[in-house]
């Protein structure tokens, strides 16, 4: 980081405690304006940081490796925990790939845990997270999206966003699929195992051009998070 760009990141820090100072002596939108105006000084501040954006990542995802080795109260603060970190990381580099993808695992990891519904908070804000990790990189989070369509039993949905997932080469193994509790409910449907049977070795004729094709992306054995370096 230049000297010029310490010295306009620190005026803009100082803007912004001056903003919280401003704000703590008003009230009502007056109050609310000072206070936004703040936040985002603040998030300026922070913006283009890439080696705090990588730490962060990287301290989420060990993270959310740890509280899969977990139970109970333990687990959900280890998940909360590699929320903030994902989200501060987004906060530094709106662009950040994995901590988009693994937010959203964490949050869906959280609501297993909490045994949650279909219709809970948990999966609406990993489905978010999801979202933006498509807007960055398309079809990269469409699988995990499936599986969140699967839960809410919008077969449409799931089955386009299988399609997308199957495009973009970035689907699980057939076996990891069959055994992915989040599908349960489309397992049984007839397009799903049609779409199965479409992704089996090709016949001998084919074989030249299959181990051509390009390698899936990295998608862990048991959960559809991914890490980058």
């Amino acid at each position: 980081m230049s000297v010029i760009s310490i010295f306009t990141k620190r005026a803009k820090l100082n803007s912004s405690i001056k903003q919280t100072s401003q704000a703590r002596k008003s009230d009502g939108h007056t109050a609310d304006a000072l206070f936004k105006a703040a936040y985002q000084g603040f998030a300026e501040v922070l913006l283009d940081d890439p080696l705090r954006a990588d730490a962060l990542y990287h301290w989420g995802f060990t993270l959310l490796n740890q509280a899969k080795s977990k139970t109970g109260s333990e687990a959900s603060a280890l998940y909360q925990d590699a929320i903030s970190k994902f989200s501060f990381c987004l906060l530094i580099n709106p662009s950040y790939l994995g901590a988009a993808i693994n937010g959203g695992v964490a949050y869906m990891d959280l609501a297993r845990l909490n045994k949650a519904q279909p219709n809970d908070g948990l999966y609406e804000l990993a489905k978010k997270q999801f979202e933006a990790a498509n807007a960055i990189q398309a079809g990269t989070a469409s699988y995990n999206l499936a599986c969140i369509y699967a839960l809410h039993k919008d077969q449409k949905a799931c089955q386009q966003a299988l399609l997308n997932a199957q495009e973009k080469n970035i689907l699980p193994s057939i076996e990891d699929m069959l055994n992915d509790p989040d599908l349960n409910f489309v397992k049984e449907e007839s397009w799903f195992n049609e779409f199965l049977a479409s992704l089996q070795p090709k016949t001998d004729e084919t074989e030249e051009s299959v181990a051509e094709a390009p390698a899936p992306a990295n998608i862990a054995d048991d959960e559809k998070e991914v890490e980058i370096n």
